[in-house]
Formats: structure tokens, C-alpha cells, sequence
């Protein structure tokens, strides 16, 4: 059975459904939540899975794992591994392949329109499916796109939403694997963000029931396409 690294670096922000889309899978978690450092190999692995986290890239300063994260990346995509980065991910994906990352001008909270761009249309990942969908956001920082990458997608506040860096490696700006119960969890958890950036949590619940379904239906085919490339 292929084994998968999973990279953690809070405990309300796990795999969600991107978990059981990967339930045939070997997962091996590194939560450096717990460690306070994450390893350096990515030897022995068939998959790199790096999770979201309310740090920024640019904080190895006060968080020492992150420098150690991206030479595990920098490996993972020097050996062709698989990578898939989600908002945080995303972003040290990014900085791995020598991309800035910064604060935006506004926070992207909440439900937001993506839409692909000519090269996402004709992503492996995203064959057939609509060519804008809403995603949910959490998320302040940003990324240039590397140059040996392409930008598969954007919105109107962020336009660089989804990289694919070298041939197999990709990173998400956007949640995909949110439930319903993770969403009420980090409003709950992240109240004065919200209230800072004049946010409105109950617009946020109101808009989940009718669009968590459609989020997870993207968010199943872009895993089960993921996971075709892990040999």
C-alpha cells in the first residue's frame, strides 16, 4: 500500500474529506504541533500532503519548522513525489520553488468564486468539471506564482488560487476538504478575525448548507485525480 506523509501544523486543521477520499491509502501524519519540527525526508513516501495553518511562511523566525518543511518539498518535487499543498501548503509550495509570499491587501473569508484560467481548463485535475465553482477561503497571505510553475486558477481578491509547480506538485489557496463542522469550529475558534476584518460569521453559516455538497464534489474528483498520480 502506498504511504502518504500528511503535514499538520494546528489540530482544527486536519484532512477532513480529503481523508476519506484517501481511505485506500497508507497516512502517515507529521503534526508539528506536537514536535514543534517537522522532518526533513521525504524518503520512502509515495505522496506529500501539506495541511493549513494560521502562520505565514515568511514567520521561520518564530516558527523553525517552517525552513525544514520546504527543503522536505524542495525534495519531494527534485524526487517527482507527489505534493498537494492546501492555503498554507499552497504557500510554502510557493516559497519552496523560490516564489515571494506576502500579506494580501484584505482577508479572503468565507464563500468566493473561483474560476480557471485557460491552462487550469486543460488541468488533469480539473478535466470536466465547470470552469468557475465556489470554494471557501480563510486567508490573508498570498503567493507569486514560481517561475517553473503555472496559475490554474484565481478570484477577484487573490488571482493566484491554484499552482502546479514542476509535474505533480499542486497547491490550493482555497479549502477544499472543509466540512460543515470544521467551518463552525473555526469561526468559533477565530472570532476576532473575523470581527477585525468586518467579517460576517452568520453570512458565512447561511451560506454553507447550500454549497459544502458541491465543494465536496470538487473537492472528491480533484483527490481521486491526486491520487492517480501516487505510484
Amino acid at each position: 500500500m502506498s504511504k502518504i506523509l500528511v503535514v499538520e501544523h494546528v489540530p482544527h486543521e486536519g484532512l477532513g474529506m480529503i481523508g476519506q477520499a484517501l481511505s485506500g491509502f497508507d497516512l502517515e501524519y507529521m503534526r508539528v504541533y506536537e514536535t514543534g519540527k517537522a522532518g526533513e525526508s521525504a524518503e520512502g513516501y509515495s505522496a506529500l500532503i501539506v495541511m493549513g495553518g494560521p502562520m505565514g511562511v515568511y514567520e521561520s523566525d518564530i516558527h523553525p519548522f517552517i525552513n525544514d518543511e520546504m527543503e522536505l518539498i524542495r525534495e519531494a518535487i527534485k524526487k517527482d513525489v507527489p505534493v498537494l499543498g492546501v492555503c498554507l501548503g499552497s504557500q510554502l509550495l510557493a516559497a519552496s520553488a523560490g516564489a515571494r509570499v506576502y500579506k494580501g491587501g484584505k482577508k479572503e473569508i468565507g464563500w468566493y468564486n473561483v474560476s480557471l484560467t485557460d491552462e487550469g481548463a486543460t488541468e488533469r485535475l480539473f478535466l470536466g468539471l465547470p470552469d468557475e465553482f465556489p470554494v471557501f477561503q480563510w486567508h490573508g497571505d498570498t503567493f507569486d506564482v514560481p517561475s517553473n510553475a503555472v496559475n490554474l486558477a484565481s478570484s477577484d481578491l487573490f488571482p493566484n488560487q491554484v499552482i502546479k509547480v514542476g509535474k505533480r506538485a499542486y497547491g490550493f489557496q482555497f479549502h477544499f476538504e472543509v466540512t460543515a463542522k470544521m467551518i463552525a469550529e473555526w469561526i468559533e475558534i477565530n472570532a476576532e478575525e473575523l470581527k477585525a476584518a468586518d467579517i460576517d460569521p452568520m453570512q458565512i453559516l447561511k451560506e454553507t448548507p447550500e454549497k459544502i455538497e458541491g465543494l465536496h464534489r470538487l473537492g472528491r474528483a480533484i483527490v481521486q485525480r491526486f491520487a492517480r498520480l501516487i505510484d
